[in-house]
């Protein structure tokens, strides 16, 4: 009984923090989008319009899965909290085992929610273009890149990313010289946008006789993949034209 007393509190405050949430991802403004964006959809004419058209159904994609996701983890906890007040009347212990463990896997999506509040850059929802390179160390350096594009890749696919490589450099005696894959999923850059940089692996060679330790280097470059409905302003004052004209003795004589 104990146990339902802290998960109960655990689901209040669960409740609270899903409260705040609610406003910090505008949700009653994001249905009240979605409404409109409906109703442009179904007006007359509309697919005749591929490109604009494809740009409607994809933003209505993507407010209907946020949408769904957040109604889904509040009915979630909604429920929960109805289970935990039952238990406490009328206990059963594989159920209350059960609500805890719901309890816990409940904490966690609510968690991935709140990361997404914070995933609001200019262009954190786009796909991600990745290259990894390697730096001084040749084969050590070049194995680095190959373990650190095993990992990009198993992190895409088990948070439910796709990964498609562009090009794919393989090194002379092991791992790989260069490698440019993209990562394609919701947030992608503002997920992986953080890996930018130098990394740097310390380890005992696996390819040094002498078993002695080596320090790897590669390069992580994170690029946003751009859309056709991004508008790049150009500053006039920014550009420098030049002018030339051909002098005639330049001109050949027949």
């Amino acid at each position: 009984m104990l146990e339902l007393e802290e998960n109960l509190r655990a689901l209040k405050e669960l409740l609270e923090k899903l409260n705040s949430l609610e406003e910090a991802l505008n949700i009653s403004d994001l249905k009240k989008e979605l409404e409109d964006l409906r109703e442009i959809s179904s007006k007359e004419g509309f697919w005749e319009d591929k490109e604009k058209s494809n740009e409607v159904f994809s933003k209505i994609k993507k407010i209907e899965r946020k949408i769904e996701s957040f109604d889904s983890i509040k009915n979630n906890l909604k429920s929960l909290l109805d289970m935990n007040n039952l238990l406490q009347v009328e206990f059963d212990e594989d159920l209350g085992k059960d609500l805890i463990n719901q309890t816990d896997s409940l904490s966690k999506k609510i968690e991935n929610l709140e990361l997404e509040t914070l995933l609001s850059g200019k262009y954190d929802s786009n796909n991600a273009i990745l290259t990894l390179h390697p730096g001084a160390g040749g084969t050590e350096s070049q194995d680095w890149v190959q373990m650190l594009y095993r990992m990009y890749t198993k992190w895409a696919n088990s948070n439910g990313f796709s990964v498609k490589e562009l090009d794919y450099l393989e090194g002379d005696e092991a791992g790989i010289k260069s490698v440019t894959f993209e990562v394609s999923g919701e947030n992608a850059y503002g997920y992986l946008k953080s890996e930018m940089g130098v990394h740097r692996l310390v380890r005992i060679s696996p390819f040094d006789s002498g078993g002695r330790r080596h320090t790897s280097f590669a390069s992580v470059e994170v690029l946003p993949e751009i859309t056709d409905d991004v508008e790049i302003n150009i500053n006039p004052d920014d550009l420098r034209i030049d002018t030339y004209r051909a002098s005639r003795s330049w001109w050949p004589t027949y």
